[in-house]
């Protein structure tokens, strides 16, 4: 079977029709938040890290069909990762993890922003799957704290934003506070 190495949104599976979901670790890679023309905003992609490893979801590509999954990661090549995938399967599993290319990605900037929404939905994800403690882990296996992060919750951007409870919101606004994160309002 086909499985596809989730690390970000793809966590939260109110954000997608995968059901064949089992936690998983990644060797060999961390989280950046990063920009690429292909896309208006910043947000996350895999960076090769031999000294990391990250949290997060593989799934089943049903009928091996990658054509959606694809076009929903379209600013991401997809390396095969196999080897580098830990999980509890009985059985070896074909793992693909989607990254951008080194050379097509920048550091975000206030013209090309993390979406709050984008940000919430990972969070929430996470939370959801891995606890705090994986929400935790996740902040501390992803570079760019730095950058710009607007809040464009009243007007959502992210097409598979989430609703967050208001205890999800305080953890998120804690997150972010801890991490020195830069918020923009929205002027939408």
């Amino acid at each position: 079977m086909h499985f596809f190495f989730g690390y970000g949104s793809l966590v939260n599976t109110a954000t997608h029709d995968f059901r064949q979901i089992r936690l998983a670790r990644a060797r060999g890679w961390r989280r950046a938040w990063r920009h690429t023309d292909l896309r208006p905003v910043s947000f996350l992609t895999a960076v090769p890290d031999n000294d990391c490893t990250i949290d997060g979801v593989i799934a089943a590509v049903p009928g091996a069909d990658w054509l959606a999954l694809d076009e929903r990661e379209h600013a991401y090549d997809r390396i095969a990762a196999s080897a580098q995938i830990d999980h509890d399967a009985p059985h070896p599993l074909d793992i693909a993890i989607y990254a951008i290319p080194s050379d097509r990605h920048r550091p975000p900037s206030d013209a090309s922003p993390i979406l709050m929404s984008y940000l919430e939905c990972v969070l929430q994800g996470y939370l959801h799957r891995f606890g705090v403690e994986g929400v935790t882990g996740f902040v501390a296996t992803t570079d760019g704290w730095e950058a710009p992060i607007l809040d464009d919750r009243a007007m959502p951007r992210y097409p598979r934003h989430q609703v967050l409870a208001a205890e999800e919101r305080t953890m998120v606004r804690d997150v972010l506070t801890d991490a020195g994160a830069r918020i923009l309002m929205s002027l939408a």
